[in-house]
């Protein structure tokens, strides 16, 4: 969850460098038309239907500029949205505000077009007990973002990074010299707190990985008739996951397999973002 306290300790750091990408030195038209503080307001408005998610870090854009920024919000993440909708007012610094508005967007409109694109697939499992989740083919440093939105778009979370959980893929276990001897050296190495998984491709793989004790097991980009055969082998020994280049287009058609899980880069990767806008801007007198 994007909390406040989860934004100090996590986010901030990363608002910070996205605003320094864009402001080297100053935002030199800001300054051009705004010499002192100047006090104002704009709308947040939705451009697209779909799933909002982002607003925390949207509001948090603006108060790491100037403090005395306030956003007040008509819609929460995970919300349906409507093209035309007013999601937000932004009051404070008009300086702040021109200064932050792409960044604010950006990440927006970035995190609503995952949740949307998550909500979407998702439906397409409705009913099949079929778990969804997202991969670490994420943006680099957006990754906190991105996965967040998964969650808000009705998925759930793969591994976060590298030290969350031994997940042993098919150059692991080349350099190991095969499944069973990159289990046993998990098994060896890794804490006992932490499971297992194999990326496994055909079913000789499948039953090295059920004889080494492997936690979960990774179908990777199989055929239908070799997921249900290798489910089947398994018969509950370990989770079964499916992976492997599943899209919107494609996801429906593994309702039936019998796995546990199914995960998709795509949920990151190849998500549009949501269209929304910040218009409207103009004083409301005083400095606040």
């Amino acid at each position: 969850m994007i909390d406040e306290i989860t934004m100090k300790i996590c986010a901030d750091e990363l608002i910070r460098m996205a605003l320094a990408e864009d402001v080297t030195s100053e935002d030199v038209s800001t300054n051009c038309v705004l010499r002192e503080r100047t006090g104002g307001e704009a709308d947040l408005i939705c451009k697209q239907n779909g799933v909002v998610a982002g607003l925390p870090v949207f509001a948090r854009v603006f108060a790491l500029l100037d403090e005395g920024t306030r956003v007040e919000f008509f819609a929460k993440d995970g919300d349906a949205v409507q093209k035309g909708q007013r999601l937000a007012v932004v009051r404070g610094d008009m300086r702040a505000i021109l200064t932050g508005e792409r960044t604010a967007l950006n990440y927006l409109q970035r995190m609503s077009g995952i949740a949307t694109y998550t909500a979407a697939v998702a439906r397409l499992l409705e009913g099949s007990g079929l778990k969804l989740v997202d991969t670490r083919k994420t943006t680099p440093n957006m990754r906190i973002f991105e996965k967040y939105a998964v969650r808000v778009g009705g998925a759930g979370n793969h591994r976060w990074n590298l030290s969350d959980a031994v997940l042993l893929k098919d150059n692991h276990i080349g350099a190991a010299g095969g499944v069973k001897q990159a289990v046993a050296a998990a098994k060896a190495y890794a804490p006992f707190t932490m499971k297992i998984e194999v990326e496994v491709e055909n079913m000789d793989m499948v039953k090295d990985a059920v004889a080494a004790g492997a936690d979960i097991i990774m179908l990777d980009n199989m055929t239908d008739a070799q997921m249900r055969e290798a489910v089947g082998y398994i018969a509950g020994r370990a989770l079964v996951e499916i992976s492997g280049n599943v899209t919107a287009e494609n996801i429906a058609r593994l309702k039936d397999i019998g796995a546990d899980v199914v995960s998709s880069g795509a949920l990151t990767h190849s998500a549009p973002i949501l269209d929304v806008s910040l218009k409207n801007l103009h004083p409301t007198g005083g400095g606040k």
